[in-house]
This record gives structure tokens, sequence and C-alpha cells, in this order.
């Protein structure tokens, strides 16, 4: 029997968060946005996870600030 863990990295409302679900070495990140909807992404390894998070989270990418942005970084690498 498999086990979800469910994780909130980042919620600024009810309508801008980002959440994780574990299940096993399989991870899916849910990030709920007013101007995009919903939008999921399932990775089959922590490094696949952190080559993305790197990615989306890059300093200038991310609309945030800086604290903001470490902290997401942090939870990911967490999970």
């Amino acid at each position: 029997m498999s086990t979800t863990k469910k994780v909130e990295i980042f919620k600024r409302d009810k309508w801008n968060m980002i959440k994780a679900e574990v299940r096993g070495r399989e991870i899916e990140v849910i990030e709920i946005s007013d101007q995009w909807g919903e939008e999921s992404r399932t990775f089959y390894s922590r490094a696949e996870l952190m080559n993305w998070v790197e990615q989306r989270f890059a300093p200038g990418r991310y609309q945030g600030s800086e604290e903001e942005r470490e902290d997401i970084i942090a939870q990911f690498r967490s999970l």
C-alpha cells in the first residue's frame, strides 16, 4: 500500500499556491494561479524535480521576493 504525502510549498492566498504530492518516487507538483488556472507536472525522480525547480525559480525569473524564492526552493529540497 502506497502512502501519499501532501505538502504545501507556497501559498499567497486561495488562488495562488504551489502544492506537491509525493507518492513513493513519483512527485506531482500542482501550481494554482489566478492568472493561468491550475497546472500540474509529474516528476519521477528528485533530480528531475530539482532541475525543474532551479529553472522555474531562477533568479530574475521569479516575480516575488528573493527570500520567498529561496524558501520555495528549500521546501522542494525537503521533499
